[in-house]
């Protein structure tokens, strides 16, 4: 004897799943677009987990690296977000 069972409820898509990427920026301007930087990741972001900026006297690049996490299809446009700032110089994963 077998028993099945079967459910009328529609299908739901569950989330996209989290995962962490790193991402490498370089921006001209200094500290000053920090906030803005910080701002995109958050918004296209779940959570940053790391933030390193390097800020140097004298340099044209500053660089930030982060770990944020992300769902994989929200991905690129985070990579294009920042890479629409007008200080980014390049926007990658690290």
């Amino acid at each position: 004897m077998s028993l099945s069972t079967f459910s009328s409820a529609p299908y739901t898509s569950a989330p996209a799943m989290l995962v962490r990427r790193r991402i490498a920026t370089y921006f001209v301007g200094g500290i000053d677009q920090i906030p803005g930087l910080v701002a995109t990741l958050t918004q296209h972001g779940k959570l940053i987990h790391e933030l390193s900026v390097d800020v140097r006297e004298g340099v044209r690049e500053s660089s930030m690296v982060s770990t944020v996490l992300v769902s994989p299809d929200a991905l690129d446009s985070l990579l294009d977000a920042l890479r629409d700032l007008s200080s980014v110089v390049s926007a990658e994963l690290a």
